[in-house]
């Protein structure tokens, strides 16, 4: 079969027109072959090299740019971080059948609880959507600066900030009730032996757990609660139920809502990561002495601080009657380490903390590092380091009543700006491994010092570790003081 010969035609139109030209012959729109008969023939696509149609010079490509989501440099070229490898694992189950993921680092490798409000995304009282807005306030009150949310939030989110606020004001809500019934008579007869109770009770640091309710821990509310900001729980290691431990939480933030809603209820998924572990978050002493409010406490499984409260925790009950599968959460930094939380910043007031470390060589019980990424950030504050006479007062608040008030501010309920709740920011909650000891009646200083450097280790590690994952807009690195 005789094929038909293609001489070389002009490309541009206007060639074509001059010299009478047919019409260019039907090509194949994707790679440009002109077909004659059963034969295909391939003509290369033109490329311009010199000025285009227009006469005008061809601009060379750009480049892409991928635009950074850190804070702002002003200029400084902050320096260039080393990529991590982060694997998400989704077809994970544990035991009984529950969906969990995993992280996974070069090595390392975390496994992650129940993720936060799954199930409230689609709701039948969905609000429907409106375009009223209330910045029209600001206006008119001078505030251009305060931006207000709109009136079409979904369902979920207003729920999510009324457990949040529910939580935040549940002290100062539960000690009002308390007020407001003693001004009634009527219900004198009651409160009168319930004081009495309130002061003879024992239950606070008796170690029995008889007030702890199971159910109140595992409500689906907790959930709302915990997809606020949103929080996460992450485990480095298993722990085996045959032994008991002493997690220390970092850290303490503004008011500690991470190791609320991971050790205090059942929402990020603590029971299916580590199970049969019974842990009881501690708090100061003197929260058991508010009334209705110690209530509301203990029915959460919380206990006190206390030496006597955590050596009973962890001598009694459990598996054996003496303490094993059961756990205590600490918060180590205290109402001190309150007032370094800046946002991203970690500062852990750690190094002369060694308290902690005994009750856990006394007890026999493991040490377990908690790394909290996102904590600091849930809250602004007024640097006290900077104010001298602020950070005098602080400190003798903290002397006399044992707790300190930092000055601090995030959003509001229905602002941004301005408020005492919570910032929605990641809780990055990351469990490290265990380091075990040797249980000793009386600890040796030498072997306190040797467990105290394991721990700020595995700590270090953690941080090493996720820092690149958890805390990409951090301004500094973490540093152990006092």
């Amino acid at each position: 079969m005789a094929f038909a010969t293609l001489n070389a035609e002009p490309l541009l139109p206007k060639e074509r027109e001059k010299n009478q030209s047919p019409p260019k012959p039907a090509t194949d729109a994707t790679d440009g072959n002109v077909y004659l008969g059963s034969r295909k023939e391939q003509i290369p696509p033109a490329q311009y090299t010199g000025q285009g149609e227009d006469d005008a010079p061809r601009s060379p490509r750009k480049k892409t740019h991928k635009k950074s989501g850190s804070l702002r440099t002003n200029g400084h070229q902050p320096p260039k971080r080393k990529e991590t490898s982060v694997v998400v694992v989704e077809d994970f189950q544990d035991k009984d059948g529950e969906h969990l993921t995993g992280l996974r680092r070069n090595d390392t490798e975390l496994v992650s609880g129940r993720e936060a409000g799954a199930g409230w995304e689609k709701s039948q009282y969905e609000s429907p959507p409106r375009r009223i807005q209330l910045n029209f306030i600001a206006d008119a009150l001078y505030l251009p600066s305060i931006h207000f949310a709109p009136l079409s939030i979904p369902l979920k989110r207003r729920l999510q900030t009324l457990l949040v606020l529910a939580h935040t004001l549940s002290l100062a809500g539960l000690l009002g009730l308390f007020f407001l019934l003693c001004a009634i008579p009527l219900f004198w007869p009651i409160l009168v032996p319930y004081l009495l109770y309130v002061t003879l009770s024992t239950a606070p640091h008796s170690g029995t757990l008889s007030h702890r309710s199971d159910y109140l821990r595992s409500l689906k509310i907790w959930s709302l609660f915990a997809s606020y900001f949103p929080a996460r729980l992450h485990r480095s290691a298993e722990l085996p139920s045959t032994r008991k431990y002493v997690f220390g939480y970092h850290p303490h933030g503004i008011i500690s809502h991470g190791a609320f809603a991971a050790f205090a209820t059942d929402a990020l998924g603590f029971s299916k990561l580590f199970p049969g572990i019974t842990n009881t978050l501690l708090t100061l002493d003197n929260n058991f002495r508010i009334p209705l409010h110690r209530d509301y406490a203990l029915a959460m499984g919380l206990a006190s601080v206390s030496r006597e409260s955590c050596e009973n925790i962890l001598s009694r009950g459990g598996s054996n009657k003496e303490g094993m599968g059961r756990a205590i959460t600490i918060v180590i930094g205290g109402a001190r380490e309150s007032l370094d939380a800046q946002p991203h910043s970690l500062r852990l007031v750690l190094k002369r903390r060694k308290g902690f470390i005994r009750l856990a060589i006394r007890t026999g019980a493991d040490l377990v590092p908690v790394l909290a990424f996102g904590e600091n950030e849930l809250y602004d504050q007024v640097q006290s380091d900077q104010h001298s006479l602020i950070h005098r007062m602080q400190m003798v608040v903290k002397k006399v009543t044992g707790f300190t008030i930092p000055l601090f501010h995030a959003r509001g309920v229905f602002n941004y700006d301005i408020g005492l709740m919570p910032y929605r920011r990641p809780l990055n909650i990351v469990v490290g491994r265990p380091i075990k000891v040797v249980q000793q009646g009386k600890p040796d200083d030498a072997y306190v010092d040797e467990i105290h450097a394991l721990y700020v280790s595995e700590l270090e590690r953690i941080w090493q570790e996720w820092k690149d994952q958890f805390a990409m807009e951090r301004t500094s690195e973490l540093e152990i003081v006092e």
